[in-house]
């Protein structure tokens, strides 16, 4: 192993390569992930740093005007995370400033909120939480509770601009959903106002879970290719999707 030292950086700037095979070492060990082999200059950071940024922007920009569904959606976070396993948490937190800032300059700054908050602070706790090889069920956790908190703040601030309470539309949505379960169940009474707020904010937290989760495998499953891998998921998801 050889240290190539370009000057003084912090230790989150460092690029570490694995290039161990999982015979020889666990995959889940700090050592695995954290042991130095090669420190890169900062035109490297630089260019790569940019590069990632502008890739999160243009998947948020396709996805607006050509939505292909929640393909692209899956990988809204997924460029700004990579940059922090890549060269730490200053370039992360830069990726996400230079996406909102694109953004803000091709769509206005209201679609550039839209997405910093949440998907680009997604990006950086994703990246953090991966970088410290916590399990999924925390990051998964982590950021369905952004997610919810994303969801408030765009109802919040289109209700502003709108000049209309969408808070609203979603409890109308959530009272037909609650009564035609109730109709289903033969339940002949009304769901209440407190059971009918409840019901919402449990709806925002499921889709936000099944998001993250998903998320969460197709990263697995990109990232290991990329020479940057997140933490192992549970066996039995191992198991179930016959992945080595």
């Amino acid at each position: 192993m050889s240290i190539l030292d370009t000057g003084a950086e912090e230790p989150e700037e460092r690029l570490y390569v694995n290039s161990a095979t999982p015979e020889n070492q666990n995959p889940n060990s700090q050592e695995h992930f954290k042991k130095p082999k090669l420190k890169v200059d900062a035109p490297l950071r630089m260019v790569e740093t940019a590069f990632l940024a502008s890739t999160a922007s243009l998947i948020w920009f396709i996805n607006f005007y050509f939505p292909l569904g929640p393909v692209l959606r899956i990988f809204f976070p997924v460029p700004i995370a990579l940059v922090y396993l890549r060269w730490g948490k200053r370039a992360a937190w830069m990726a996400a400033v230079v996406s909102g800032l694109l953004l803000m300059v091709l769509m206005g700054p209201t679609r550039s909120l839209l997405f910093v908050m949440p998907y680009g602070f997604m990006g950086v706790l994703l990246g953090a939480t991966w970088y410290r090889r916590v399990p999924w069920v925390v990051s998964i956790a982590l950021g369905t509770l952004l997610g919810a908190l994303g969801v408030f703040f765009r109802i919040w601030l289109l209700s502003l601009l709108s000049g209309e309470d969408l808070w609203v539309y979603v409890i109308n949505q959530v009272t037909s959903f609650l009564e035609w379960l109730f109709l289903s169940l033969g339940l002949l009474a009304n769901p209440s106002i407190f059971l009918i707020q409840v019901g919402a904010i449990a709806l925002i937290l499921l889709n936000n879970w099944i998001y993250l989760f998903v998320i969460h495998l197709a990263a697995w499953l990109l990232l290991d290719r990329l020479g940057n891998p997140i933490p192992r998921p549970p066996r039995w998801i191992q198991v179930l999707l016959d992945y080595e």
